[in-house]
């Protein structure tokens, strides 16, 4: 379990294909603080360290994971947002974040305002996601608050220290982003899912 507060930036060293898999090869300054078996969450999905090189770490997507992902959109050099999964007795300074993705978002606006930078999504309305004004979401791995909620559609409001923090600031038009809906939000969509085929 997460909690969607970024602790630091990697950036990607190497993609190796293997086979279905891919592994992947990050340098962070986290490295030496990482145990083999460890659960690292990279903008948003939880993955494995399976091993460790002095200031490197390596682990390994599935083929599931990189089909619900933007992990096939990774390339050498791009920096991911990284938390390691919370302690228990922890303070949950954002929300409760599994770690799973629901699905790939697409940002459509990014506008800075008075020193803020606000940023507009849209997803698949299809596979029954909400979000609602106020309410959480997870973007990249980062716990946000949303502050518009439209059909298929959402924006969010980033402060600088986020901005500067954060992979936030690569992002353009176009930018695929790894979604994680808010857990109660997705029990009461399915229920409400439910009820209706009934």
């Amino acid at each position: 379990m997460f909690t969607g507060i970024i602790e630091t930036l990697g950036i990607i060293q190497e993609i190796e294909k293997d086979k279905d898999n891919l592994h992947i090869t990050i340098a962070s300054s986290i490295t030496d603080e990482l145990q083999i078996d460890q659960s690292v969450a990279h903008n948003g999905i939880c993955l494995t360290v399976v091993s460790i090189n002095k200031t490197f770490y390596t682990v390994t997507a599935i083929g599931e994971t990189i089909k619900k992902t933007t992990i096939s959109h990774w390339q050498k050099g791009d920096s991911v947002n990284l938390e390691r999964a919370m302690k228990l007795g922890d303070r949950l300074d954002g929300h409760i974040v599994q770690g799973h993705v629901d699905q790939i978002g697409t940002c459509t606006i990014v506008k800075e305002t008075n020193g803020s930078w606000y940023y507009t999504f849209n997803y698949d309305e299809s596979l029954h996601n909400i979000t609602i004004e106020k309410g959480s979401i997870t973007v990249n791995g980062v716990s946000l608050t949303v502050v518009d909620s439209r059909k298929n559609e959402f924006s969010v409001a980033i402060i600088p220290y986020t901005f500067e923090q954060t992979n936030f600031n690569t992002f353009e038009v176009g930018t695929k982003v790894n979604l994680e809906f808010d857990v109660i939000g997705k029990y009461v969509s399915r229920l409400y899912a439910i009820k209706t085929l009934n």
